[in-house]
């Protein structure tokens, strides 16, 4: 702990310094770190492999090509953002100047998950780089491999006093936590990020929460049943399901449940193929703890697909789960895995009371061409974002926030919300010198009768 609080300082007395908020030393960091992602893709695509056997097509689409989109909308539009925001003045401050300072924290922590182990370590520094701030990284203990890699790069590239990576178990996060941030960024599960807050809370820090939740995805009777079973088969079991946002069950109007699932049956053989085709190139669990997890959901309904799993080698099958409760575990708790329940409604009263039933989702995705049930759901539906008829698309956007609302998360990123995410916007009024109007001044008489007619 004594070394976390050397190392704060060292940040916090680097930052008062002044140079990680200068415009233009932001912007050439930027540039490194992008040149640092593209000068060792193969070693960031190999440590993904090793970690949890994403193919280099799903990992450098999932992992690298968001950074790259990200990277270059900060490099277009930092000076315009870093700009002081002029704003109405009310009638009471005629000759003054109302403005918004966007000013960064100082220094910060980014917690990162293991589902998406360099995507979501290197995104949040983004935002933090862009907005003036200093850094401390802590990747996921559960993907070593990736881990070791961004310590490894980052340390090669930035001073610690700037940017750090820290490396560790539990402990280590939990000794990090003991710290006095000045903003704390976490990716991660819901349990975990009740830890964080509360941690957070003895310093009174500010706190981004991206979690997740149990994303509902509906397809109505008036759907492109092809087109969705393909978009849901793709959303769903990219990176072996394990996506704080991929369809986490399904509700699908009983008249079109049946063709429907055959659909589904026949793109999720189209896409992966049999066992022995998905070896080489389909993701692992991360850990044997969550193929038990995994596992134990099989029983809470009949597999109507898949369902087969390698325990040595951490690997469980696209499944499709039917005939399953509401009340079973495995529509209890976030399945972060490649098991898909099927449930049915007859109307969208039923299917929105099912949702609703829930925690606020991290996303929902609705598959009907009808405009008027889009709006529906959009309005009556508390969910953090989402997309029509498709599904985890709306991630990829850097001009759309990402985030969770209520215990699918706090705060959004992505963007120049990334950057707004890590700044503080200060208010400042500047006031003339030149004159002083006397409508505050209460002792002046006649004054009162003044301001409550022209401000009533």
């Amino acid at each position: 702990m004594g070394t976390f609080a050397t190392l704060l300082q060292k940040q916090r007395a680097y930052f008062f310094d002044g140079e990680p908020k200068d415009v233009e030393f932001r912007i050439e960091q930027i540039k490194k770190l992008k040149s640092m992602i593209k000068e060792n893709e193969q070693e960031i695509l190999t440590a993904l492999k090793q970690d949890l056997n994403k193919s280099e097509h799903e990992a450098f689409l999932t992992e690298i090509s968001y950074l790259y989109s990200e990277i270059n909308e900060v490099l277009k539009n930092i000076r315009k953002w870093v700009k002081p925001v002029k704003v109405r003045t009310t009638l009471t401050n005629v000759g003054s100047k109302s403005m918004i300072y966007r000013v960064p924290y100082g220094v910060t922590l980014i917690i990162a998950p293991w589902n998406y182990p360099f995507q979501l370590a290197i995104a949040p520094l983004i935002g933090a780089i862009a907005a003036g701030n200093c850094a401390v990284i802590k990747p996921s203990e559960h993907t070593p491999h990736t881990s070791r890699l961004v310590h490894q790069l980052i340390s090669k590239h930035f001073d610690e006093k700037y940017v750090a990576v820290v490396e560790g178990e539990v402990e280590t996060s939990q000794a990090l936590l003991e710290e006095r941030f000045d903003h704390i960024f976490f990716t991660g599960s819901v349990e975990v990020g009740k830890l964080v807050m509360e941690a957070a809370a003895k310093y009174l820090t500010p706190v981004t929460l991206e979690l997740g939740g149990k994303s509902p995805t509906i397809i109505h009777d008036d759907a492109n049943i092809d087109l969705a079973a393909k978009r849901i088969v793709w959303g769903k079991f990219i990176n072996a399901g394990q996506t704080c946002i991929a369809p986490d069950y399904l509700l699908v109007q009983e008249t079109v449940k049946t063709a429907f699932l055959k659909k589904l049956v026949h793109y999720i053989e189209e896409m992966y193929g049999d066992e022995t085709m998905l070896a080489d190139r389909y993701p692992t669990i991360v850990n044997e703890k969550h193929v038990d997890r995994l596992e134990s959901y099989l029983y809470n309904g009949t597999v109507l697909h898949g369902g087969h799993i390698d325990k040595d080698k951490r690997w469980v099958a696209p499944t499709i789960l039917d005939d399953v409760q509401l009340d079973s575990p495995v529509m209890k708790e976030e399945i972060f895995g490649p098991i898909l329940p099927v449930l049915t409604y007859k109307t969208i009263e039923q299917a929105i009371d099912i949702i609703r039933d829930r925690p606020n989702p991290l996303a929902l995705y609705l598959f009907t061409e009808d405009r008027q049930l889009q709006e529906t759901i959009i309005e009556q539906v508390s969910f953090g974002g989402g997309c029509i008829n498709d599904t985890v698309y709306h991630f990829a956007s850097p001009d759309m926030p990402f985030g969770g609302v209520g215990e699918s998360g706090h705060g959004a990123y992505h963007g120049e919300r990334s950057f707004l995410t890590f700044s503080h916007e200060k208010s400042i009024l500047r006031q003339t010198t030149k004159f002083d109007i006397p409508l505050r001044y209460l002792h002046k008489k006649g004054t009162y009768a003044l301001v409550k007619k022209l401000l009533s």
